[in-house]
């Protein structure tokens, strides 16, 4: 009876929203002549195609929130496949328990609507079902996703890594076991895109490396180094001045990007702010949290220029899909090179054997 109820609970997989088969162009500039978030909205579109239509300028994408359990993650595998984007910075959770976790053939499932008022929670948690509010997930498929990336883990060498090598190393995996067609890692992967994830033990990746170190004992292993994630990047941007963040929530990704125009400076070089910034966020600025803090306080920094930048108020599912579609319709990318930023760096470790 359990498995049975569980089967129907999980049974309405979530759809990835295809921002190629909608031309958006229209519905956003027509709220140019509106007010409050439309017309911050259709700014915000405008600096992201003119992110694109600059040739001198890096992008960055920043991902934080459960972005990809609600159904956007075609929309960023389409624009690193259309390069729109050069590299990414991000939670740990976006890239492995769900990005990832989906590579491996899982799904994420729209819960019921009485199951977001939490009043079921606990019956979930007797099916092993987890929820991210209105969406579900199989926790027994989580933790095969949990154990992949220990034995990915496993196989490299034992050393610190970047969580970008390390990454880059799932990408591989997948690509040589024939796996994960329409995943952010493997995309990223073939079109050499660096993704960085400042705090990459939170996730199931770090469930898989306690996993890996626990089993090795006091013989060498595997870490991650988030200092050398800092490094590589600010690398990125000493190497590429002219840079643009399109920032989906906030959180570490935010900050950690932003930061690496200072890092340049204590390196002795002078990298210029970033040229162009959009955030998409719902946090409010009154706490004085770095999620919701604007730009042009970010400006006060030494971080972010004020001549290109818009805050966006809005939930990421309402907002993205007509900010990256403009975009995308408008057609800027078809000019730009593809940066193939990874190639910057030492090859990524591959399994030992």
């Amino acid at each position: 009876m359990p498995e049975s109820e569980k089967r129907q609970l999980l049974s309405r997989p979530i759809e990835h929203f295809d921002m190629t088969r909608h031309d958006v162009v229209a519905v956003v500039e027509a709220m140019r002549g509106m007010a409050f978030t439309a017309r911050d909205l259709e700014r915000a579109a405008e600096i992201y195609d003119r992110m694109l239509r600059d040739a001198d300028c890096g992008i960055i994408l920043c991902l934080a929130g459960s972005l990809i359990s609600a159904g956007l993650k075609k929309i960023f595998v389409d624009m690193i496949d259309n390069r729109m984007v050069d590299a990414i910075v991000s939670t740990g959770a976006n890239i492995v328990d769900q990005d990832f976790f989906e590579a491996l053939g899982f799904r994420h499932y729209a819960a019921p609507e009485r199951f977001k008022a939490g009043l079921d929670d606990d019956r979930l948690r007797e099916l092993q079902i987890d929820r991210i509010y209105d969406t579900l997930i199989d926790e027994d498929e989580l933790r095969h996703c949990d154990d992949t990336t220990r034995q990915i883990a496993d196989e490299l060498p034992a050393r610190p890594h970047s969580s970008r090598e390390f990454i880059q190393a799932m990408g591989a995996w997948l690509d040589s076991q024939g796996r994960g067609a329409g995943s952010i890692v493997l995309a990223a992967y073939e079109h050499d895109v660096p993704i960085f994830c400042p705090a990459f033990s939170d996730c199931s990746a770090g469930f898989g490396l306690v996993a890996h170190q626990h089993a090795r004992g006091e013989q060498p292993k595997v870490s991650i180094d988030s200092v050398k994630d800092f490094y590589e990047l600010t690398q990125l941007k000493i190497k590429n001045p002219t840079t643009g963040l399109l920032m989906i929530g906030g959180g570490v990704p935010k900050n950690f990007t932003q930061d690496v125009v200072v890092a340049a400076d204590v390196l002795g070089h002078d990298a210029p702010m970033h040229k162009y910034a959009v955030q998409i966020t719902v946090a409010d600025v009154r706490d004085g949290a770095l999620s919701s803090s604007t730009l042009k306080e970010a400006s006060s920094w030494g971080k972010v220029d004020t001549a290109f930048e818009q805050m966006v108020y809005s939930e990421a599912t309402l907002a993205l899909p007509l900010i990256a579609g403009y975009a995308y319709h408008k057609g800027a990318w078809k000019n730009r090179i593809e940066r193939r930023l990874s190639r910057h760096f030492e090859p990524a470790a591959v399994a030992e054997g």
